[in-house]
């Protein structure tokens, strides 16, 4: 059913959990292809510029984080393919997933407290309101 899967990426539990779903979603589809990005916002990495690192470190160490996501798709026997963007996570993910055919974008929710996610408005709620295909939202 599903073809052409977009897995968004945070290294969170959620984000774990929904790299499973998109196992299951594809899963006996052998044309199928999973895509999973992680979004790198160069303007909140205080912590890696105060370290000393440049952005294309940075990039190294987001390529190093998607690695293990990318094994668990290998063992599956799911073709995997990682994108790192460039932004704010929302805009960025939706951005990518707006421009490239993908049937349906996994991200994970973060489960922010309601004043938080009224203030800061979460990145999922972000990303199913703008994309154009369907959103699987994993808690």
């Amino acid at each position: 059913m599903y073809q052409h899967v977009l897995v968004a990426i945070d290294g969170s539990d959620h984000s774990k959990r929904a790299a499973q779903h998109a196992i299951q979603l594809v899963e006996g589809t052998p044309q199928a292809q999973v895509t999973i990005i992680c979004a790198v916002d160069y303007g909140k990495s205080e912590r890696e510029s105060n370290r000393g690192l440049t952005s294309e470190q940075i990039a190294e160490a987001a390529r190093d984080y998607l690695a293990p996501f990318e094994d668990i798709f290998h063992q599956a026997g799911v073709r995997v393919k990682s994108v790192i963007v460039h932004g704010a996570p929302g805009p960025a993910i939706v951005s990518h997933a707006n421009e490239h055919p993908y049937d349906i974008v996994i991200i994970g929710s973060r489960g922010l407290n309601p004043v938080q996610e009224f203030v800061l408005g979460s990145v999922s709620h972000k990303v199913a309101k703008r994309v154009k295909v369907p959103v699987l939202v994993i808690k």
